[in-house]
Formats: C-alpha cells, sequence, structure tokens
C-alpha cells in the first residue's frame, strides 16, 4: 500500500513539474484573422469542417424532435372556458 502510494506521488510530482514544459504555439492570432474576413460565411460556421457538421447535426435534431416535443401541447385537453367565445 505504502509502495502504491509513493509510486503516486512520484507520478503527481512528474506531471505537475514546470522544468519538463514544452512550448506551445500561439494559435490566437491566426484565428482571429480567421474569424474577422469578410468572407460571407457566418461566424458559427467560420471554424471549418467540425463546426458545420456539428452544426447541422444540431438542425437535423431540431427539426425531428419538433414534432414530439410540440405534441402534447397540441392534443393537451382545453377547459371549457377556453371555448366560451366561440359558442355564443
Amino acid at each position: 500500500m505504502l509502495r502504491n502510494m509513493l509510486a503516486l506521488r512520484q507520478i503527481a510530482q512528474r506531471t505537475i513539474s514546470t522544468a519538463s514544459r514544452r512550448q506551445i504555439e500561439n494559435k490566437v492570432p491566426e484565428k482571429q484573422k480567421l474569424f474577422q474576413e469578410d468572407n460571407g460565411i457566418p461566424v458559427h460556421l467560420k471554424g471549418g469542417v467540425a463546426d458545420a457538421l456539428l452544426y447541422r447535426a444540431t438542425m437535423i435534431l431540431t427539426e425531428q424532435h419538433m414534432p414530439y416535443i410540440s405534441w402534447p401541447w397540441l392534443h393537451f385537453p382545453r377547459s371549457r372556458t377556453d371555448f366560451s367565445l366561440f359558442s355564443q
């Protein structure tokens, strides 16, 4: 048990250590240029293929599930007071 705790402690120290930090390229200026271009593409689709697929999947799911969501509202029993205007 103690051996496992020591091994876990060593692993944690190695992964948190700042000595072996890799330099990560800053991609923010590139993304800013991409999103600020005036090319007629909506902002939510400028991210590329992944954004387009996510957008289309969202639209398909929304359109397919709309009848299932609205069905209870269309068939919910109304009270008699709702029809009082039409019965005169």
